[in-house]
């Protein structure tokens, strides 16, 4: 965790230099177990995470579970006033609302018409250490290890661009020896001031080795 004066000026450096595609962030840790042409396969060990769910057709809700999080991390937790801040980590993660249980996160899971963002904790913070959030729709959790295909795309990341890329993933894993295990969704490394030639985003779905 961090004190004010040094979540403040690391914020707005990160910021900065941000727009220019420049990352200081976090990343969890991955290995790449294969790839597929421009696909990357990646093994993720279990991660902690900040997670807000929100409703179908949530319009602006999206926009407020964001800023739940951004919240959390800067300080609306049960952290001490002077170590209340936690360091912002790529990538955030989108998985968007779903109406029925889709055969790829298109995840063979039934969501019920909930979305969920991900913000993903410093590898420094343990579940146990991890500061109470103040808002009872932010929860605290563990992403279990998991197998994720991956395919990296610049822009803003958003409707029919994400559309088009998750397409392209599925239209690869299927000629592959993958298969989809989960609703695609997609995870964002920069922030909304980073020019949107130079965002890494990511389209993603959760994977296993056909039979």
């Amino acid at each position: 965790m961090l004190n004010n004066l040094t979540y403040y000026a690391a914020l707005v450096l990160e910021t900065a230099v941000g727009a220019f595609g420049v990352r200081l962030y976090e990343e969890p840790p991955y290995m790449v177990v294969d790839r597929i042409g421009d696909v990357e396969i990646r093994k993720y060990p279990p991660r902690l995470a900040a997670e807000v769910e929100y409703p179908q057709h949530a319009g602006a809700r999206g926009n407020d579970a964001f800023m739940l999080l951004f919240n959390y991390i800067a300080g609306a937790n049960g952290g001490t006033p002077d170590d209340n801040k936690i360091a912002m980590t790529v990538p955030v993660e989108m998985r968007e609302p779903q109406r029925i249980a889709m055969t790829t996160p298109v995840e063979t899971v039934q969501d019920g018409g909930v979305g969920r963002l991900r913000f993903f904790l410093p590898a420094t913070v343990r579940r146990e250490t991890a500061p109470k959030p103040d808002n009872d729709r932010v929860k605290i959790v563990t992403v279990p290890e998991e197998t994720v295909a991956v395919l990296r795309f610049s822009g803003l990341g958003m409707g029919k661009e994400l559309a088009a890329r998750q397409a392209e993933l599925a239209g690869q894993l299927a000629r592959s020896k993958w298969q989809q295990a989960g609703v695609p969704f997609a995870l964002y490394y920069d922030g909304p001031f980073t020019l949107p030639f130079l965002r890494r985003n990511e389209a993603a779905v959760a994977v296993t080795l056909k039979q």
